[in-house]
């Protein structure tokens, strides 16, 4: 059992993926994974329909990521995202949305 991580599967892929992780860079600007994410009109959808406390947190995660960037700076290390604590906030969200747009395409097509 000590060899398995419950929400990641074995361990040897949990440790591959907190390296990729870490190597990624943008946990040093304190930014989450989905908020990395590549704005297509179903990412821009599930934005939207976050709760306002999560959206107004995803807001200040960029702006502050991006104020690190014109500095040239990063968050000090005990302020990076960790890999454990990296919420993936947006997905349910964007399932909901894909399944929507996917819906709505095979209706299209068989109407």
């Amino acid at each position: 059992m000590s060899g398995y991580v419950a929400r990641k599967g074995p361990l040897v892929f949990s440790n591959m993926g907190k390296w990729a992780y870490n190597l990624s860079g943008f946990n040093q600007y304190g930014l989450h994974r989905d908020d990395c994410l590549f704005e297509t009109e179903d990412v821009k959808e599930a934005v939207r329909r976050l709760p306002r406390k999560k959206y107004d947190e995803r807001n200040y995660r960029i702006m502050r990521a991006l104020h690190l960037s014109m500095t040239k700076t990063i968050l000090p290390k005990e302020q990076w995202t960790k890999y454990e604590e990296d919420e993936k906030y947006l997905e349910p969200y964007l399932n909901e949305v894909v399944r929507e747009r996917e819906e709505r395409e095979e209706w299209v097509k068989n109407h």
